[in-house]
């Protein structure tokens, strides 16, 4: 097998993965409504004959699990707030829609929190009523608003953009982000008690951390005001953040009641369904290589590691493979999210970033190495990821491009857009965190 029949080879893996990874088909196999109830998963609820199912959608799959459960809910009254990337193709009756900012927080966002809340409103919720929230990954910007109003929305974007580029793990980011937030950490189900619960959602998060997906707005939160603290002193974080949230942190025993802990009353009618997450990306992607002749490992091991540290491991256990079976097709392949430091103002992310550092490790090597978001979006380019092989170093000194200056300006994106090797597909509509595929021919 050439270079170039390989570098194809898993480019195709990584592109016929996508469909398999959309929500739709996989809420119809789910959900489904008999005889007057909503049964999930086997579980039955039933609707209220006069009242409204209400419904929070939050995230990049969002439009897509409206007008699906829209579509299996036919004939009942739905109303409802949609915070997505963009409009849907179609609006529905009864839903109010906001183009949220990603991945940071704008006044659309705001709004979407708002309109929410509104929604929820105490006053007009009984025990009798239905609330569906339709969560997916990206809602921690799509739909946000401080716990304190006196925040303006331009302070709260450099909040998260401050946070989300210090270099911490997707759960202390998550920490953070839940005790400053008026609807993180289990608050929307607070403002929706006590009606009846049920939170359909896409994981774009560690298996075991479902309450990290969108920073929790309708589950309890195991994170604590003590913990949140120690991520602020150990990046610095209120030296860097806007001064309005040193002030709040300073007040905290005022301003920061703790988040919705397990136990608490409000989630006492809640139900939570996993609808597609990371792993089922992982298992897609093997399945379909191992139908292609490919001995497979799979290996998630290193989920939230530094990228250059993921790399040098992943590799390691790709040459293990390969020993184990010599003259075979071999991969590894991983999933989960790297941990990935910004450091200049280039254009890319943690995906391109990994394929970079990899373009080194694997100089002259008969090794591919390929990394993409399952989003079709790679942080602030138009690329979801990048692939490279043994000859791309080689390829890029031919260009004059040097891959380390471009790792220390972060702008892995026009690196690998001038080698032809970046990997654009356009946002997809889901979000089941990262796929990496190392293959050795």
């Amino acid at each position: 097998m050439t270079a170039q029949e390989a570098r194809e080879l898993v480019r195709r893996l990584f592109l016929d993965t996508l469909p398999h990874l959309q929500v739709g088909p996989r809420m119809r196999q789910m959900v489904r409504l008999r005889d007057g109830l909503l049964e999930v998963a086997g579980e039955h609820f039933p609707l209220h004959e006069l009242r409204a199912v209400r419904v929070v959608a939050n995230g990049k799959a969002a439009n897509e699990m409206v007008s699906t459960l829209a579509e299996i809910m036919a004939g009942v009254r739905l109303r409802g707030v949609v915070a997505a990337p963009a409009g849907p193709p179609a609006r529905l009756a009864g839903f109010e829609y906001f183009a949220g900012g990603h991945p940071y927080p704008n006044e659309q966002s705001w709004r979407a929190a708002e309109a929410a809340l509104s929604l929820l409103d105490q006053r007009n919720v009984s025990p009798d009523d239905l609330v569906v929230f339709l969560i997916s990954g990206g809602g921690s910007a799509l739909l946000e608003m401080p716990w304190k109003t006196r925040v303006s929305v331009e302070e709260l974007r450099q909040f998260h953009e401050t946070l989300v580029t210090c270099g911490a793990s997707i759960q202390e980011v998550n920490t953070v982000r839940k005790h400053f937030s008026a609807v993180k950490g289990g608050r929307l189900a607070e403002a929706a008690y006590p009606a009846r619960q049920i939170t359909l959602y896409v994981s774009d998060v560690p298996e075991h951390l479902p309450s990290m997906v969108a920073s929790g707005p309708t589950m309890p939160d195991e994170t604590t005001l003590a913990e949140c603290d120690g991520v602020l002193a150990r990046y610095g974080l209120l030296e860097k953040f806007p001064p309005v949230f040193r002030g709040l942190w300073e007040q905290r025993g005022y301003d920061f009641p703790e988040t919705l802990t397990p136990g608490d009353p409000c989630f006492a009618q809640s139900r939570y369904y996993c609808v597609l997450s990371n792993w089922d990306a992982v298992e897609k992607v093997a399945e379909l290589a191992e139908a292609k002749g490919v001995i497979v490992k799979r290996d998630v091991r290193c989920d939230d590691w530094d990228y250059r540290e993921a790399a040098d491991y992943l590799l390691a256990r790709l040459g293990e493979l390969r020993e184990e079976n010599p003259g075979e097709l071999v991969a590894i392949v991983s999933g989960g999210e790297l941990s990935c430091p910004v450091r200049g103002a280039g254009v890319g992310g943690r995906n391109q970033e990994f394929v970079l550092d990899c373009v080194y490790k694997i100089a002259g090597r008969p090794v591919v190495a390929l990394s993409g978001g399952t989003d079709g979006i790679d942080e602030n380019s138009l690329a979801c990821g990048a692939i490279a092989d043994g000859e791309s170093l080689g390829r890029a000194r031919a260009l004059g491009l040097e891959p380390e200056e471009y790792r220390l300006r972060s702008d892995s994106y026009h690196f690998f857009e001038r080698l032809g090797d970046a990997l654009v597909t356009g946002p997809t509509g889901t979000n089941v965190r990262d796929l990496r595929m190392l293959l050795a021919y």
